[in-house]
């Protein structure tokens, strides 16, 4: 569903707050959830300001609600993903329970970059519901549910059945979801292995805050050198505390590799329609061939090991009016067919081109988004040694005025 008269690129969306709420849900039992704040302004107004157009709550279940929306009515594109639920891929001092603060926090984040990720796309942002979410506080839901989306979804054991079964898979596809494959294991592995670092690292500069109370202890013992023990206690004591702010931010620059390990299931769910309508295009081909195959049998009476010619052996033969009539019928059959493989070939194509217009702009975003990211983050890494540096060089001028 979409509208030409208005784009969500010229409005400007933020998620600005996270509160925990309690309520019932569709079993009538309670339970606690995060609703999150969802503003939007106009970046284009009458006099030139930016105008407060909307502001609503909404929980996280409508975010997937909009999803599935869209995956059902947008089987060509790369819908962006949702952010993750629980916390995966964290070092050990970091909390995985879904209503931490900070974690909560992060997901904020990440649903703002949802809702900006759909805006910013060329055919998504241009959607009614997409637009009705972020302005229809009430009613939203029974609007999603009158387009009869869920009606349209495919089945999980369609699906599964059309990968197994589709005899001639376009090789395009079949590079893509190894591609998908690829994406999500290298980026798995590059989150378990930051896990690790950010373990041992925290256990490093903890080690730093352990040498700084020596060094106060020993400034108390020891008056003569009081002063530089002292220093050096405050250069250590600095440099382990700010651990924490560093993993604080080092968990930003996880999160946007996690949203493209994520993405790698939205490639995958491209790949899934183009086998299902693959599959559907083969059986409609199958279907018209055998009909053809039945209504030349009947032209040229050779049925005999048809079903038609089994079903005549058993209830004997057939007058040659009823015999025009199966041919006739079988005929429209054949011309209604054509039409509909017709049909399904030009769906086909349109849909190919569509989703590889849209992989190839999702591959020019993933390219960008993860050099920036891992620049920043080496950027980051880099600050942190020179901190370490200096912070041990300045021990070391202590030490030798001692």
């Amino acid at each position: 569903m979409t509208e030409s008269n208005f784009s969500l690129k010229k409005i400007e969306i933020s998620v600005s707050e996270a509160e925990k709420r309690t309520g019932r849900n569709a079993m009538n039992m309670q339970e606690t959830y995060t609703a999150y704040l969802i503003e939007t302004r106009s970046v284009e107004h009458s006099d030139g300001q930016s105008v407060l157009t909307d502001s609503l709550w909404r929980r996280c279940s409508a975010f997937e609600w909009l999803r599935n929306y869209l995956l059902v009515y947008y089987p060509h594109v790369v819908v962006p993903p949702l952010p993750e639920k629980r916390a995966e891929f964290v070092w050990h001092k970091l909390s995985a329970d879904n209503m931490d603060p900070d974690f909560v926090e992060r997901r904020r984040i990440g649903l703002e970059n949802f809702l900006l990720r759909l805006a910013s796309h060329p055919i998504l942002c241009r959607d009614k519901i997409f637009y009705l979410f972020l302005t229809q506080e009430g009613n939203w839901k029974e609007t999603v549910n009158e387009t009869g989306f869920q009606l349209k979804a495919d089945s999980r054991l369609k699906a599964l059945n059309a990968t197994f079964r589709v005899k001639n898979p376009d090789k395009r596809f079949i590079e893509l979801k190894h591609y998908s494959d690829e994406l999500q294991s290298v980026i798995s592995h590059l989150l378990r292995v930051r896990a690790r670092v950010a373990d041992r690292l925290y256990g490093v500069y903890k080690v730093h805050g352990n040498y700084g109370r020596v060094f106060s202890k020993w400034s108390n013992i020891n008056i003569l050198c009081l002063d530089k023990s002292y220093y050096i206690h405050y250069f250590l004591n600095r440099y382990a505390s700010s651990i924490d702010d560093i993993l604080e931010d080092e968990e930003h620059y996880a999160d946007q590799l996690k949203e493209y390990l994520f993405y790698a299931e939205a490639l995958r769910a491209v790949c899934r329609k183009h086998e299902l309508m693959q599959y559907d295009l083969e059986m409609a081909a199958q279907d018209l061939a055998s009909k053809k195959q039945q209504c030349e049998e009947l032209a040229t009476g050779g049925e005999l090991f048809s079903i038609w010619g089994v079903t005549t052996q058993l209830f004997g033969q057939e007058t040659p009016e009823q015999r025009e009539a199966r041919i006739k019928m079988l005929e429209e059959q054949i011309k209604e067919g054509e039409q509909q493989l017709k049909s399904k070939n030009l769906e086909g194509r349109e849909f190919v081109k569509n989703a590889w217009a849209d992989i190839e702009r999702f591959k020019e975003q993933k390219n960008h988004d993860l050099k920036e990211a891992l620049i920043s983050y080496a950027v980051m890494q880099i600050s942190m040694c020179k901190k370490g540096i200096q912070v041990w060089t300045n021990a070391k001028e202590c030490f030798s005025k001692m």
